[in-house]
């Protein structure tokens, strides 16, 4: 299921939104598709030696401030044990690849 929109409350984010909705639909995962494919030690369009992650726990987000998603979103989705996987919307094949179970992007789980 794919859902759009934000929750409609003043400091909510549209991460919070998707982490908030996964949840309640008791969802498998979180899919952050965004203009870079993973998570990054830095900012790659800055850093030509930044490191992509394969994988994260929440936990090393939250303490690396990484700028997966806001701090709200990666605390509800620590909390319900609901994996977020980050990849690039703009990549025709990498959300199909996800999809098939193909490796792609960054898994933060627990």
């Amino acid at each position: 299921m794919i859902f759009g929109a934000g929750t409609g409350n003043p400091f909510f984010s549209t991460d919070t939104a998707a982490a908030l909705r996964a949840s309640e639909i008791d969802a498998n995962v979180v899919i952050k598709a965004t203009k870079v494919d993973g998570v990054y030690d830095s900012d790659p369009k800055k850093n030509p030696d930044a490191k992509q992650f394969d994988q994260l726990k929440y936990i090393e987000v939250l303490n690396r401030r990484l700028e997966v998603m806001d701090s709200t979103a990666v605390t509800l989705c620590m909390e319900n044990n609901l994996p977020i996987l980050v990849l690039n919307l703009w990549d025709s094949q990498a959300l199909m690849s996800a999809l098939k179970g193909d490796k792609v992007g960054t898994l933060v789980s627990a």
